[in-house]
């Protein structure tokens, strides 16, 4: 694709009728660019350099193509736009595959002498030589070629999973009573038909509010349910498959299972790694997490209903507690969080930590609610990239909350862009909402900040897969503080909401993290145990391996892994929110936090944390930034009570 001199934001479509053939071509043209730099690769003279910056301009290529095909088989309203989205790339995967086996590729890259290189070069070097064995170059014609079937299936079932999920959106119909106790606006949202019922939708603003806030019982449950049969039946045989040919895969290069496989490029190590490290925080959590659960079953029975804590009632039960022992009502918190002024405070409070401006853009988009902007450096007025806010839900669109990479920056060549992908509502937000709108604006930052790099390897979100949520973990504690909320959480009167309703939400959202974390390991066994063996009944394993470590329990007669879009794009690795949450607490003691805009220490952040991408290890990152190697006591004392930063603050 071109290069530019002046590096500039893409050109997206102008008119709705334009996208397709613009996919289509970019697409085209991307795969076209790939061929001829392997082509013209394997013609450099072996133990030629050349032959590295080939397999980058290999690597930009492709990655074009991968960031545009799965951003708008994700956002575009056009079914066109997202099935030929969707071909594209299976296309550009199955050729980055045939590339990572092509014998000559391997060659002319291995026959590059790496002492000759500078540090950078030989890291991308090693990862590139890595990359080749894992994809199966060693393998003779007929194990190479079972691979490269087994990768395209592998592909073309993550795609089928991810659309019956972002497709498969149900509808519950609950009596007009059980609204009761849900805010204004959402009973204003769902009026009753004829026959007095309300439609609840599996959407996150529709769903989320009524767990929380609905004291009909029954009524949650069969919302509940809903949510938790998403995708099914047919996604259970898809993952079944998929799960099947990922662990045939694994063997076939040489590994004992995915895990195993998986794990060699994490900062975990080993598949054997992931459940001892389940098993050593649930060991931390043991006491507090079923003192908390004792405390909701209460809470349940002081209320007249069965003292069952499941993922009908727990957000319920945790509401009601909080409100009666901490004062917290999330519907008061409500109404100090406009979408709009949320999402303008966000880029203010980021802007300010990190020294950036973000001006609005009036460019063409996928989609007229998506909101665009430059992000600026304050102290050089140099563009840094383009961001992307399509915040809010709609028919056929991703329907959790994600960071989406349109173009992967390159120094001096192009700016680094991409999107953040949510489903929040318009009005009023919840205040999880908020917490993780700041956490997935994180990755976009990572991606922006980190999008100056000579090699496409080391661009943007490229650390190891087990790091990538630290750096938006730490995020979230500026969504936690009062000065900050104070900035753009205002009532209808421009009230700003009062600290000690702040200090109040703080010591309530102490309550639970060891139940919460409890849940977290909960998924991450399911994520493990469905790759280490895969079961031949899905739904049975699910509670077995859930309940290892949750303590909630799952609602009866739901499948939940049918709608668990994480077991496609993390696969065995969902263990690496836990992970990373244990690194950002660490990152976050070296903050001040009564005084979390300190310039040397978020300078310093920005520039040994974020700005380097992949070009170091993860823990190399987080030990220049502390000063030393990250340990998990932040984390522990978090668990306890303690605060992360050891000032003794309510946990958060």
């Amino acid at each position: 694709m071109a290069i530019h001199p002046d590096p500039h934001p893409l050109e997206l479509p102008d008119r709705d009728q334009d996208w397709l053939p613009w996919v289509e071509e970019r697409a085209a043209t991307g795969l076209a660019e790939a061929r001829a730099h392997a082509a013209r690769l394997v013609e450099e003279a072996p133990g030629d350099p050349a032959a590295l910056h080939r397999w980058n301009e290999v690597e930009v290529a492709l990655g074009d193509v991968l960031a545009l095909t799965s951003l708008m088989g994700a956002v575009h309203p056009d079914p066109a736009v997202t099935e030929a989205a969707e071909r594209r790339e299976v296309e550009a995967r199955e050729l980055a595959g045939d590339l990572r086996r092509d014998d000559a590729v391997f060659a002319r890259l291995d026959a590059v002498d790496a002492s000759a290189l500078d540090p950078a070069a030989a890291r991308v070097l090693e990862h590139a030589l890595r990359s080749l064995r894992r994809a199966g170059v060693a393998l003779d014609g007929p194990d190479r070629e079972r691979l490269r079937g087994l990768d395209r299936r592998a592909d073309e079932l993550g795609q089928r999973f991810q659309r019956t999920v972002r497709e498969g959106r149900l509808v519950t119909r609950v009596p007009a009573a059980s609204l009761d106790g849900l805010p204004e606006d959402y009973r204003a949202s769902h009026r009753p038909g004829d026959d007095g019922l309300v439609e609840v939708s599996t959407d996150y603003p529709d769903t989320l509010p009524f767990l929380t806030h609905s004291r009909d019982a029954d009524a949650r449950r069969e919302v509940a349910r809903s949510a938790h049969r998403v995708g099914w039946p047919d996604n259970d045989v898809v993952l079944s498959e998929l799960l099947r040919v990922r662990q045939e895969r694994a063997r076939l290069v040489g590994y004992a299972d995915w895990p195993t496989y998986d794990a060699e490029v994490k900062m975990v190590g080993t598949g054997a790694a992931i459940p001892a490290f389940l098993e050593d925080v649930a060991a931390a959590t043991e006491v507090a997490g079923r003192a908390e659960l004792a405390e909701l079953e209460q809470v349940a029975r002081d209320a007249g209903e069965e003292p069952v804590v499941d993922h009908s009632s727990w957000r319920h039960l945790t509401e009601t507690l909080k409100r009666q022992r901490f004062g917290v009502d999330s519907q008061e918190v409500r109404r100090y969080l406009d979408a709009g002024r949320v999402r303008e405070g966000l880029l203010g409070v980021t802007g300010r930590l990190f020294g950036l401006r973000y001006d609005p853009v009036d460019a063409p988009t996928w989609h007229d609610e998506v909101h665009t902007y430059d992000v600026v450096d304050q102290a050089t007025g140099q563009r840094l990239g383009r961001v992307h806010l399509d915040l809010h839900p709609r028919p056929r669109k991703y329907n959790h909350a994600a960071q989406f990479t349109l173009v992967s920056g390159l120094r001096d060549r192009r700016l680094p862009e991409g999107a953040l992908v949510c489903n929040f509502s318009r009005g009023l937000m919840e205040p999880d909402h908020v917490v993780t709108l700041f956490h997935e604006f994180g990755h976009l930052l990572h991606h922006v900040l980190a999008g100056r790099h000579e090699w496409a390897a080391f661009s943007g979100v490229a650390t190891e897969w087990d790091f990538v949520e630290a750096p938006s973990q730490l995020l979230e504690e500026w969504a936690w503080d009062a000065e900050v909320l104070q900035g753009f959480a205002l009532d209808a009167g421009g009230e700003p909401i009062p600290a000690d309703l702040v200090e109040r939400m703080r010591a309530a959202d102490a309550f639970g993290q060891a139940l919460a974390t409890r849940t977290q390991l909960g998924y991450a066994a399911i994520s493990h145990g469905f790759h280490q063996d895969p079961p031949d009944d899905l739904t049975a394993a699910l509670g077995e391996l859930f309940g290892r470590h949750a303590l909630i329990r799952l609602v009866p007669d739901t499948h939940f892994h049918t709608g668990f879009g994480h077991l496609v794009g993390y696969g065995s690795a969902y263990y690496t929110y836990t992970w990373s949450r244990v690194i950002a607490k660490d990152l976050f003691s070296a903050f001040d936090t009564d005084d979390l805009f300190a310039p040397e220490v978020a300078a310093r952040y920005r520039r040994e944390v974020l700005e380097p991408g992949g070009s170091r290890d993860a823990a190399d990152l987080v030990e220049a930034f502390l000063g030393r190697p990250h340990d998990p006591t932040a984390f522990t004392r978090w668990l306890a009570g303690g605060g992360a930063d050891g000032s003794g603050t309510p946990a958060r």
